[in-house]
């Protein structure tokens, strides 16, 4: 094995289940899928992560070379990110307890989100090894989006400061390097821009007819939403604007827990009370594996967020061919390129929505070149090119002089 990662992901596993609560999402398929092809590269990866449940296993094979490791820190049961702050050295601890008995010699720590980049930082120094971290979301940006955002002044505090303490910031996209480079005045070449992947074998567009027919939906277009029910991402702005749609379609909210999640009753009550409910089903989240279903059956993805850093559902809707309207906000147009394979919308309000889906709904000839579009349009994105940069990245940070070429 020619590497050893620690990979930190202190407040959510890659094992959880996506869509169901608001700590699994992209970030979530991001790590896994990330380590999993690290892993095909003969590289290992442990991920390291706190336990919140405690019938699962300490150790979990991931796939070849990869493990996740799901330590104590606080009590073994889903806590809100805001109180884990409070665990990092508990964590830290554990970590550095399980490698010293596993015998394992890391070569660089990889850290995701805030709270992991603390601990990160911790473990980089005791092992005096590299620290490279990506945050996925930042608390400025965030509150730049949308000022109401609840951010502690712990995260304002912490993110601040860590920034200028790692050896290495992955970035999606340059507009997230950009926003570093003013918000946070991070030095130009800890910045790397490594855009997020998605895995194009099963991400496919064949199969909409079957599809369509597997969900039990007829001829009338369908819009999808997938995601977290939190508020950041927006799902109320589209149910309002399904209220003002000219065109008929049914929406599809695939995300949040059917069982007594608040947000989900928030958006149904919301839907009733704009007299929409029998145009709006509620799917709840569904597993990975079988997103590719939704979004193949679907005419248009949604993507109403306030902010994304870079939008990976976005990217596995294009992968299957299914044209998104999205925010032009943060990374989307990255990934959603304006009347190439998607449409951006410039305003966060019902009626802008509205118009775009209406646009694309009523004008066949667009819709279906959008379509072909869609796929061609991510194929750079395959996850072993992510992997190769990322691998690249370990390789500069760890070897130096090699890298620079002062070594032969």
């Amino acid at each position: 094995m020619c590497l050893r990662v620690a990979m930190v992901s202190l407040h959510t596993s890659p094992l959880a289940p996506l869509g169901r609560s608001r700590e699994a999402g992209g970030m979530n398929v991001y790590i896994r899928e990330l380590a999993r092809h690290l892993g095909y590269q003969n590289i290992g990866v442990d991920i390291f992560t706190r336990r919140s449940d405690r019938a699962t296993a300490t150790v979990q094979e991931l796939s070849e070379h990869v493990r996740v490791v799901q330590l104590l820190a606080g009590p073994p049961e889903s806590l809100p990110k805001q109180e884990l702050f409070t665990y990092i050295p508990e964590f830290v601890c554990r970590v550095q307890a399980f490698a010293l008995a596993q015998g394992a010699d890391y070569a660089i720590v990889h850290s995701h989100y805030w709270l992991s980049t603390l601990a990160g930082t911790r473990l980089a120094s005791m092992w005096d090894v590299p620290h490279v971290t990506m945050f996925h979301t930042l608390a400025r940006l965030k509150r730049q989006a949308r000022a109401d955002e609840p951010e502690s002044p712990q995260r304002l505090k912490s993110e601040q400061r860590v920034v200028h303490e790692v050896d290495g910031i992955v970035v999606a996209t340059e507009h997230e390097r950009e926003q570093l480079l003013r918000l946070y005045d991070v030095a130009p070449g800890r910045l790397h821009v490594i855009p997020c992947g998605v895995d194009l074998r099963r991400f496919t567009p064949a199969g909409r007819v079957a599809a369509r027919n597997a969900l039990g939906l007829g001829e009338q277009p369908v819009l999808l939403f997938v995601g977290r029910l939190d508020p950041f991402k927006g799902a109320d702005l589209l149910i309002a604007a399904m209220a003002q749609l000219q065109q008929p379609a049914t929406l599809l909210v695939v995300g949040g827990d059917p069982a007594g999640d608040p947000e989900m009753e928030r958006l149904q009550g919301l839907a009733c009370r704009w007299g929409v409910s029998r145009r709006v089903r509620f799917i709840g989240a569904v597993p990975h594996e079988q997103l590719p279903i939704y979004y193949r059956a679907a005419d248009i993805l949604v993507v109403p967020s306030y902010y994304e850093s870079f939008g990976m559902v976005a990217l596995e809707a294009l992968a299957c061919g299914t044209p998104v309207v999205a925010t032009r906000a943060g990374g989307l147009p990255y990934v959603v390129r304006d009347g190439e394979n998607g449409l951006l919308v410039s305003w966060r309000s019902p009626e802008a929505f509205a118009c775009q889906l209406d646009r694309v709904l009523g004008d066949k000839a667009l819709l279906e070149r959008l379509r072909q579009q869609a796929r061609p349009s991510v194929m750079r994105y395959s996850w072993p090119r992510i992997a190769d940069q990322i691998h690249h990245l370990y390789h500069e940070l760890t070897c130096p002089a090699v890298a620079c070429g002062h070594l032969s």
